[in-house]
């Protein structure tokens, strides 16, 4: 059985993914929304997708179908993104 936990405190969860994404170089103020059109959220998910499925297949032993139920995505999704991000599930077997 996995447990997974997302916290529902929107200030936690927004001071973290602030922290993410300065640690990756990124910085939002002052950026001019005219000229970041679209990039947003390109950006996050870039800085946070390849950790998070990593962090998934770690907790279900590298099994990419029960990381997919986790993640609310379809297996063929996953292995997609597993494909592209350069992940080898192997690793957390």
């Amino acid at each position: 059985m996995t447990t997974t936990m997302i916290s529902d405190d929107g200030i936690k969860l927004k001071q973290a993914l602030t922290e993410i994404l300065e640690a990756g170089g990124y910085v939002f103020e002052g950026a001019s929304h005219d000229g970041a059109k679209g990039t947003l959220y390109r950006l996050v998910l870039e800085a946070i997708e390849k950790p998070l499925i990593e962090q998934v297949l770690e907790q279900v032993d590298g099994n990419q179908l029960k990381a997919a139920k986790i993640l609310g995505i379809n297996r063929n999704t996953m292995r997609a993104k597993i494909r592209k991000l350069g992940i080898s599930p192997d690793k957390y077997r």
